[in-house]
């Protein structure tokens, strides 16, 4: 690849961000090698988190191999969050794919290759590599454009001056087409700590410099950094994060081009060729065995895994055994069941030599208590406030219905309020919404009651 080429010149609103169901999960709640009542985001189940944290440090040790793990409990009793705690707890870029059983039968590619992909998609390796750079704090950027090629009514960028300033010096820089193009579409501006690779041209946005006199936030969109010391133009370690299913893709479409340059003609797989794999697995390896890069095992978590069938639990099986595999956490609800494609009924809808091969957890449904933190908590982190008897309220139909259902009158409830001119939710609000929507006990009961009129 040919470098590109960068010239010096000489001389002279609030934060939006999307409320997940488990975006208040931390970790497992441990303190000081002790799991806490209510820490890192859960409340209760102390006990299975006890056994989280215990699967956290097996894994750590490296000695989980050819093991998985099976989350039981009621529906809502925090089974995905203890799996998403397990993946906060193995480091902040811990690859996590969440896999519902039923995807796996509504895809256009085999249920092997969709298997091997969310794998792949759960195997991080972080390169470490030294790279020749420039960087430093935008001082000023001044964009060059000219006219379309095509058309003549519209103006592209064709190059951009930067200056560039760390503790030490401060350059200008004169950048081509290609870097212009991704300091656009980036929202590069004064003040954002930016690094340019001298070969590939890639600009890197590492974060934003606060500037003198300038505002103090609690949130800020861009991680706030000191000004970058040294030279601009210098040599550094670069760290970069990809999973195995990114390096697959790159690997076939580089051998797509070469069949497109040979035969004149460019097809798109729909499934990945073992050899593309075999020869990343081998990137892999050599680049591990050099030092140059870290293999980061993820997890893959498997929801409602009483839908698998015989075919997938054997693909599981095998997977387990692979030199390169994530964690792979199971979760599910049902008890004695049929093992889907088979007449064999199993404890949750596992073959039972596969269920001996898994460390099982257990999850108890929330008291009281529990239901009433678990209510406020995730208020707190929908921006939602309750007043005291709202959040009675909603306990006790946590309580008597499910905890699922009390959160989901949250937003509805919020609204109502905002409707009349009151920033607190009330238990007026509340009753109201509950009104609209149904806990799924009174939809049996609706159910029941008009039998005779619903289709058969």
């Amino acid at each position: 690849m040919s470098s590109i080429r960068i010239e010096e010149v000489k001389g002279g609103e609030e934060e939006r961000r999307r409320i997940s169901v488990h975006s208040h999960i931390r970790g497992l709640g441990v303190v000081n090698g002790k799991v806490e009542k209510i820490a890192g985001g859960f409340v209760g189940q102390v006990e299975a988190r006890e056994a989280a944290a215990m699967v956290v440090k097996i894994i750590k040790a490296g000695k989980f191999s050819g093991k998985g793990v099976l989350i039981v409990g009621p529906p809502g009793t925090g089974k995905t969050a203890l799996a998403i705690g397990i993946a906060r707890e193995l480091g902040a870029d811990t690859p996590f794919v969440h896999l519902n059983a039923a995807e796996i039968y509504s895809v256009e590619i085999k249920k092997t290759e969709f298997l091997m992909r969310a794998l792949r998609k759960a195997i991080g390796l972080r390169i470490r590599e030294w790279r020749r750079v420039y960087e430093g704090v935008v001082k000023s950027i001044e964009f060059k454009y000219g006219k379309h090629p095509y058309n003549p009514y519209i103006q592209v960028p064709v190059g951009a001056t930067v200056k560039l300033k760390t503790t030490d010096e401060e350059k200008i820089l004169k950048v081509p087409q290609e870097i212009a193009a991704q300091l656009i579409e980036l929202g590069i501006s004064t003040g954002d700590v930016i690094m340019i690779d001298e070969e590939t041209g890639r600009v890197i946005v590492e974060g934003q410099v606060q500037g003198e006199g300038e505002e103090q936030y609690d949130i800020y969109v861009k991680h706030r950094l000191e000004v970058p010391k040294g030279p601009v133009h210098k040599e550094k370690e670069i760290t970069r994060f990809f999973t195995l299913h990114d390096l697959d893709l790159y690997q076939a479409r580089q051998q797509g081009l070469v069949s497109a340059m040979l035969f004149g003609v460019f097809t798109e797989e729909k499934e990945i060729p073992s050899e593309v794999r075999n020869a990343v697995d081998n990137f892999v390896k050599e680049t591990v065995d050099k030092g140059n890069g870290e293999l980061i095992p993820g997890v893959l978590f498997v929801d409602d895994a009483h839908m698998l069938d015989i075919e997938t639990w054997a693909f599981f099986t095998k997977a387990m055994e692979m030199e390169m595999s994530p964690i792979m956490i199971f979760a599910t609800n049902r008890g004695i069941t049929k093992i889907r494609g088979t007449d064999i009924e199993a404890p949750h809808g596992i073959p039972l030599d596969l269920l001996d091969r898994l460390i099982i957890i257990r999850t108890r449904p929330y008291n009281e208590d529990e239901v009433r933190e678990i209510v406020s908590i995730r208020a707190r982190e929908e921006g939602v406030k309750l007043d005291n008897d709202a959040l009675d309220y909603l306990t006790k139909i946590g309580v008597e219905n499910s905890l699922r259902y009390a959160i989901q009158l949250l937003t509805p409830a919020q609204i109502r309020a905002k409707e009349q001119n009151r920033s607190n939710v009330t238990k007026d609000d509340v009753e109201y919404v509950r009104k609209l929507f149904l806990s799924l006990r009174e939809s049996v009961e609706y159910v029941k009651q008009h039998e005779e009129l619903f289709l058969k």
